[in-house]
């Protein structure tokens, strides 16, 4: 068993079934909440759509909507205004190109405003059951410290490690890294000896593992 197969074992022991702790039911509601994500925590994005999603169940209901009421809405995730103008746009663009429903295909997704393949990928991994790697800053922070990548670059990122990992493994993994970030290996005073992945990380700055 290869190094990357090791650590891909260990890490999906640590979290066997990797779920993103952003609410929704389906894949509109995935995409919305992942725009409002961006600069702004998953727990704060769910107290926004659970109310959201009662008002605006469509994309329709987004594209029709009046934008003072739908960044009164979202307000609290942060850049309201901006993220306002992209979920319009965005489901303006579904209603328009695809019925109002999302695509299942990379390329199309990446035609949505305020879409980009860290997204794209989220959606198409965890609700429609494609292998996909969505490199977030967890992603990619925790992908540097394991040696996995030595790019700062999300894309470069994805392409390399979607060569190392089984693309059965691909969204596990994905979802996985990104709990790991948050829990264990933050940015800042990373959690070294409270984790399952210490034995295999060559990070230099880390602490004495457990």
């Amino acid at each position: 068993m290869t190094e990357i197969r090791r650590l891909v074992r260990k890490l999906l022991e640590a979290y066997p079934d990797p779920k993103l702790e952003l609410e929704y039911r389906t894949p509109l509601e995935l995409l919305v909440a992942v725009i409002l994500s961006a600069q702004c925590t998953d727990a704060r994005v769910n107290e926004v759509t659970r109310e959201l999603f009662r008002k605006y169940r469509t994309a329709r209901d987004f594209a029709e909507a009046d934008p003072v009421a739908l960044e009164q809405a979202i307000h609290s995730t942060g850049f309201y205004r901006n993220k306002a103008k992209r979920l319009m746009a965005c489901c303006r663009r579904l209603v328009e190109a695809y019925g109002g429903e999302v695509p299942t295909a990379l390329e199309d997704l990446l035609t949505l405003p305020g879409v980009g393949r860290k997204t794209a990928n989220m959606v198409r991994g965890n609700v429609f059951g494609q292998p996909a790697l969505a490199v977030d800053t967890h992603v990619l922070r925790v992908s540097q410290r394991l040696g996995l990548v030595s790019t700062r670059d999300a894309v470069k990122a994805e392409q390399s490690l979607a060569k190392q990992i089984p693309a059965r493994d691909l969204t596990a993994v994905s979802n996985a890294l990104i709990l790991h970030g948050r829990r264990v290996c933050t940015a800042r005073a990373p959690r070294c000896a409270g984790c399952d992945l210490c034995a295999f990380c060559p990070w230099e700055e880390k602490g004495p593992c457990g």
